[in-house]
């Protein structure tokens, strides 16, 4: 017992001084824990500010080549397909090397189907569409100006030159054809009326409207131009290359209607006038531009 309490007085004597030890290592230690950690905090935080500054840099080089990386593709993914539109033909087969050159935009166009094929033309049935036509200056139906401005009035229409301001898809072709005006007409949709000028022929531009509208196409603001359904027909068509000019369409219109004499199954319809498709835009090279006349025609009596 003496022995225990000496030495719970002992440790107790020696507590004291060992407390002030363990006091001064613990100064120590903590003066020494905290200069550690003082130095490795500045050396840290100017790491930070070093390694942020750098990281900030290449981030920022990275995003902006990731930026225009995306861009190109997206640009050049745009313009690929566009230009998809622009390069082979689907819709048409082709009978001979002329027809095999010729680009057509994969654009909406009216549907048809072929009936029949002949060694020069082919016969094929339409259906219903509308159209957006205009009367164009002149007497000519491929003169350059009146080719120009009615080209014009109809694209205005086209990208919002309309009461609902709207702009529509682009279509093809653009069809030009010979009228003769009879006396005065009452136009089907829109109340402009047609007159004949000095008993002359007539050419009309117009575009073919996309068919999601059906009847319901906004309405032109411009009085020229006029909105028109296009009933079923069966048409015979040549297709040829080049520019077109009267001259070229005067040629392959009769070429067309000699054809036509010999044909056992289908005959032009009385008083059938021209039509001209172009399938193509302004800076597709001659050999490559589909251009089309066509005749409507009716089957023979047996």
């Amino acid at each position: 017992m003496f022995h225990c309490n000496h030495f719970v007085l002992s440790f107790g004597s020696l507590s004291p001084q060992s407390s002030r030890i363990r006091q001064r290592s613990s100064s120590s230690f903590i003066f020494a824990d905290s200069t550690v950690k003082d130095s490795t905090a500045v050396a840290s935080s100017q790491s930070r500010r070093t390694i942020s500054s750098q990281e900030a840099r290449v981030s920022l080089v990275f995003a902006l080549a990731s930026q225009t990386y995306s861009l190109s593709q997206r640009v050049l993914l745009e313009l690929a397909s566009e230009t998809s539109k622009y390069l082979l033909p689907k819709r048409f087969e082709s009978r001979n090397l002329e027809e095999a050159l010729m680009a057509v935009p994969d654009l909406e166009t009216m549907k048809f189907k072929v009936l029949s094929r002949r060694d020069e033309y082919e016969i094929r049935e339409v259906e219903p569409y509308f159209i957006a036509e205009t009367t164009m200056p002149g007497n000519s139906g491929f003169d350059f100006n009146g080719a120009s401005q009615s080209f014009n009035v109809l694209a205005g229409y086209l990208f919002g030159k309309n009461t609902a301001k709207e702009t529509m898809e682009m279509t093809t072709p653009v069809l030009t054809s010979q009228t003769k005006s009879d006396g005065e007409k009452m136009d089907m949709t829109t109340p402009v009326i047609t007159k004949n000028v000095d008993g002359k022929d007539q050419w009309k531009m117009s575009f073919v409207m996309p068919s999601k509208y059906g009847p319901n196409l906004p309405v032109p603001q411009d009085n020229s131009v006029r909105i028109q359904e296009v009933p079923r027909k069966i048409v015979a068509v040549i297709a040829f290359s080049g520019f077109v000019t009267d001259e070229e369409v005067k040629r392959r219109e009769t070429r067309l209607r000699d054809a036509l004499k010999n044909d056992q199954e289908f005959q032009v319809k009385a008083g059938s006038f021209v039509e001209v498709a172009q399938y193509n835009p302004p800076f597709t090279l001659p050999f490559q531009r589909r251009n089309e006349i066509a005749l409507e025609v009716e089957r023979k009596e047996i």
